[in-house]
């Protein structure tokens, strides 16, 4: 077997941000088209998709997507009941719900997915397209974005060897004998997970490749006396509970420090909110304390399965830096 190439990690090196496209990219612009007025919180999502104007579906809202209380089941391999990928939407609008609009908090990746082309349909472009005329360009970001040039790869962390992951559960749960796109050599330079891929790399879900400093830059977006992006209204929404009895506390795009057993850690507020990548990032910010935690690593590089959960390293990390910074400011 080959050693794998050992590249120090500097502050430059970009990482594959994974899941946490989805409030960084997806979150994010939806929150600008709530607050430009061309987007309604509680408008049905068949408002704007008409894929979802069907019984079940009807009634699902942006909130319960951002929420991820849609009843969408968490996640599909998109690639094995497709071969179009113009079929996407229509295919996730004729997946069975997994629970009633409202009734309870399943991390969707297929809700996040809906989003994406949500913005697509009211850009009139692509996500790739808008992410960085309202985002990219706005911040100055020259280290973000989706699908890196391949003249960049030396600066990527490097992910898996291969699909094994993804390949393990497709067998295990679908019938997939024939499916013969497995990637097989490093996943490095481009994006791990499968649907993303599948979709050329930009999704709703997963995508996005971005640096530690430039990701503090698009996080800070999210407090209401940083944000260049958004209004101080607009970002008391990333703070609210909106799963109120719910068996995990959300926001709008968010996790909330709220949550039982959340990668927050015992330092950081019950209004604090956060995500995490499959790759082994993850991102928690305290708005009112105006501060950011960012964690990149590529836990999923020359590991074999089952990948180490790094959960119990996150929050050891949020505890040390609350307390460093606590330290730093008496």
């Amino acid at each position: 077997m080959q050693e794998p190439e050992h590249i120090p990690a500097s502050l430059d090196t970009i990482y594959d941000l994974a899941s946490l496209t989805k409030p960084l990219v997806t979150g994010l612009l939806c929150a600008w088209f709530v607050e430009s007025g061309e987007l309604r919180i509680d408008a049905p999502i068949s408002t704007y998709l008409s894929e979802f104007d069907r019984p079940d579906k009807s009634s699902i809202t942006i909130r319960q997507l951002l929420t991820h209380t849609s009843g969408l089941p968490a996640w599909r391999p998109l690639y094995l009941l497709t071969s179009d990928r113009d079929k996407v939407i229509e295919t996730i609008a004729e997946e069975p719900l997994q629970n009633k609009p409202g009734e309870r908090v399943v991390y969707s990746d297929l809700g996040f997915i809906v989003l994406g082309f949500l913005l697509q349909r009211l850009s009139g472009g692509t996500l790739k397209n808008l992410a960085q005329a309202q985002l990219f360009t706005p911040l100055q970001l020259t280290r973000t974005f989706f699908n890196p040039a391949q003249a960049m790869r030396t600066g990527v962390a490097a992910c898996e060897n291969g699909n094994a992951y993804e390949r393990d559960m497709c067998e295990r749960d679908f019938s997939s004998p024939s499916y013969g796109n497995w990637r097989t050599t490093t996943v490095w330079g481009e994006v791990h997970d499968g649907n993303a891929y599948f979709l050329g790399g930009v999704a709703g879900h997963a995508g996005l490749f971005s640096t530690a400093e430039e990701t503090l830059k698009l996080a800070n977006q999210f407090i209401a006396s940083q944000s260049q992006l958004l209004k101080a209204e607009t970002c008391e929404l990333f703070r609210l509970n909106m799963t109120e009895g719910l068996n995990e506390v959300r926001s709008f795009g968010w996790q909330l420090a709220a949550t039982k057993d959340s990668t927050a850690g015992s330092n950081l507020p019950p209004d604090a909110f956060g995500h995490t990548g499959f790759t082994g990032t993850s991102c928690w910010i305290d708005a009112a304390s105006q501060r950011v935690f960012v964690l990149l690593t590529n836990r999923t590089h020359a590991r074999a399965l089952p990948f180490a959960n790094i959960n119990g390293v996150r929050r050891q990390f949020h505890t040390l830096a609350v307390e460093a910074l606590d330290k730093s400011q008496r």
